[in-house]
């Protein structure tokens, strides 16, 4: 059976082992709802409680050790949403991990990413990640600032996330 050609998200011609920060997206497959439970209601005071089901605290144990394997990457802030997690990555210059290339599949940030998903599925007992990911180049500091914001509230703003399936995502304790 012949797969079909998958188009590239990544930026054509860009070095993905340049350092500077990179806003990425994981997607669980299907857009399942296997990492977290956003709770919304009159008796959470600082927001919505973001509550880790089993697979958001496996996820969350390797990315808090991610940086044990890679001394110039540096994850500055995530949140495990629902079916997906939002991530601030900063590479610095560095001699650890894979070589640089230009080449967008075979990038600093894919090994990166990629290793994540194999430790989290390797635990999980099967692959519950989408394919590839989404990523941002943040360009400047404006821009870093409003993704580290974004990060931030995503899930004060679940119910109006592009990621959002339907009001069942939602448990309210009113």
């Amino acid at each position: 059976m012949e797969l079909p050609n998958r188009k590239s998200t990544r930026l054509k011609d860009y070095d993905y082992s340049t350092p500077g920060a990179y806003f990425v997206t994981i997607c669980t497959k299907g857009r399942r709802e296997i990492l977290s439970e956003i709770i919304v209601g009159a008796d959470v005071l600082d927001g919505p409680q973001n509550i880790l089901y089993p697979y958001g605290e496996i996820a969350n144990k390797h990315l808090l050790a991610m940086h044990n394997f890679y001394d110039n990457i540096s994850i500055v802030k995530y949140v495990i949403m629902p079916n997906h997690i939002h991530l601030l990555i900063q590479i610095t210059d560095g001699n650890n991990g894979p070589p640089r290339t230009s080449v967008p599949t075979k990038s600093l940030l894919s090994n990166f990413i990629s290793t994540f998903k194999r430790f989290c599925n390797k635990e999980y007992g099967e692959n519950v990640w989408q394919r590839s990911f989404h990523d941002h180049i943040i360009r400047n500091e404006q821009d870093y600032l409003k993704i580290a914001e974004y990060i931030d509230t995503n899930p004060l703003k679940w119910e109006l996330d592009c990621f959002y399936n339907s009001n069942e995502n939602v448990k309210s304790s009113q």
